[in-house]
């Protein structure tokens, strides 16, 4: 084949949210009309325009394709060089394939989120919220974090103190707020504080959270208690000044003995002896009673979890990893934390390998998510079920299929279906803990981009719906990729 390619220019630059536009040209130098196709190859293949998409040049003619960048200003849209290709396919001679290559060097951003989990914390002696970290840019973030409060009432206690969050990542800091001062008596007082995510040559961003402190002991029982004091010491006074007089109504009597030094009259008139007591007599009285012993008997019962709408999910090979088998691993490393794995099956590619604890299970911006496998450790089990497609709805709104389903602790747990014919999963909902404790999400929606991180809030009451909805709830915008942590 005789093909002549020119990129102009060789090299471009864009920001994530921006476009540029690069020339290809190329000149027909063989002797026969040719038309070619062009597809753009690398990893900015996603977010490029082809125009047009195929060229017809008679020889010794030239054409021109515009190749548009326009990459998302998402964490996938990474800083920094990236090498890219243009497939040029000849119909005349399909196997004679020309890639000329070019670089697009996309420029960085940062964005950071930073949001309080619970935002109110209640307790005697410490409180303990976690701080969710979320980098939205596309570079690496270098952060530490740090706390205050005014009056300084409370101290705090940081773990990491300092976080290093890939783009698309977060990181959750765990703290320990203790007060300064027990509160023994009394009503609850709140703490205001905040905590304060730093980087270098930016502005801190701070995040505001409450402490309540509560009492040692409530205001009614130190109410009760001074009565009773108050009583205790009344009874006592009555009691030293009314003590009764007991006196004795008995009186010795003297016996006067007499001493004769004569004979009785009579031996047979002395007083006879007394008799030794026999051996019943000595002998411990016999048990008038027994005890009988007691009896029980142990009882035992017997519970299930389950997952709901997965079964053909559930029959997969005994050598498979699923959730479950990725959350015990991180439960025999780490014993004493809480964890939960998932992973994503995908029309025509299967399951996914399974991620944990904030780690993307999916690929985003292409592929069909159809059913989600989750596991937990630590939060007494989750439950969940799926959002899919109602072609009949009024407003273009999918529906929940199927009933809400639950699994224990380090168990599976499946929403969705692997069947062939399987609707594309919209979205799910999940909860641990019956409702009880936290979990966090986000997922990568069709045609969009990464949604916000969302939690439920146990605990309070306005906002706590026991569970949080992970997806989208049009028909056309099914989910790609997830992300949760617990």
């Amino acid at each position: 084949m005789s093909l002549w390619t020119s990129l102009e220019p060789a090299s471009a630059t864009v920001d994530p949210g921006g476009s540029t536009t690069v020339r290809l040209r190329l000149r027909n130098t063989g002797d026969v009309v040719d038309e070619y196709r062009f597809e753009a190859v690398g990893s900015v293949a996603p977010w490029t325009a082809v125009e047009p998409p195929s060229l017809r040049l008679y020889p010794g003619t030239t054409g021109t394709v515009e190749l548009t960048f326009s990459p998302p200003r998402t964490p996938d849209a990474t800083a920094g060089p990236n090498p890219y290709g243009v497939r040029i396919t000849p119909t005349e001679h399909p196997d004679a394939v020309t890639v000329p290559e070019g670089n697009l060097t996309i420029t960085p951003f940062s964005e950071v989120r930073a949001e309080l989990l619970p935002p109110t914390v209640k307790g005697r002696f410490r409180g303990k919220p976690r701080l969710a970290v979320d980098n939205l840019g596309n570079t690496k973030l270098t952060a530490s974090v740090s706390g205050s409060d005014n009056g300084d009432q409370l101290s705090y206690d940081i773990h990491p103190s300092n976080v290093q969050i890939e783009p698309g990542r977060a990181a959750f800091v765990k703290t320990t707020l203790k007060p300064r001062q027990i509160s023994w008596f009394g009503s609850s007082e709140q703490r205001p504080y905040t905590l304060a995510v730093q980087r270098s040559g930016v502005a801190p961003l701070d995040v505001e959270g409450v402490y309540v402190q509560r009492s040692f002991l409530p205001r009614w029982l130190a109410g009760f208690l001074s009565v009773f004091v108050a009583l205790a010491i009344a009874f006592v006074m009555i009691w030293i000044a009314y003590k009764p007089q007991v006196r004795t109504a008995a009186t010795e009597v003297a016996q006067d003995t007499a001493i004769s030094t004569l004979p009785p009259a009579d031996p047979s008139a002395t007083a006879e002896a007394p008799k030794a007591p026999s051996a019943e007599a000595l002998a411990p009285p016999a048990a008038t009673a027994t005890q009988e012993a007691g009896a029980g008997g142990d009882g035992g019962g017997s519970g299930s979890g389950g997952g709901g709408g997965g079964s053909e999910a559930e029959e997969t090979e005994a050598a498979e990893e699923t959730a479950a088998t990725a959350v015990q691993q991180r439960a025999a490393d780490d014993p004493g934390g809480q964890h939960i794995c998932y992973r994503v099956y995908v029309r025509g590619k299967g399951w996914s390998a399974a991620a944990c604890d904030y780690d993307v299970a999916g690929t985003p911006g292409s592929g069909t998510i159809t059913a989600v496998n989750i596991a937990v450790y630590g939060t007494n089990g989750t439950g969940g079920n799926d959002f899919v497609p109602n072609p009949g709805s009024a407003d273009d709104t999918g529906h929940y299929d199927g009933p809400w389903t639950t699994a224990a602790d380090g168990e599976d747990h499946y929403v969705g279906s692997t069947a062939a014919d399987a609707p594309n999963l919209l979205g799910f909902g999940i909860s641990v803990d019956d409702g009880n404790d936290t979990v966090c999400q986000t997922s990568y929606v069709h045609g969009a981009t990464w949604t916000d991180m969302h939690c439920d809030k146990p605990g309070t009451e306005s906002d706590n719906l026991g569970f949080t909805y992970v997806g989208a709830f049009n028909n056309d915008q099914w989910i790609e990729a997830v992300k949760l942590q617990v």
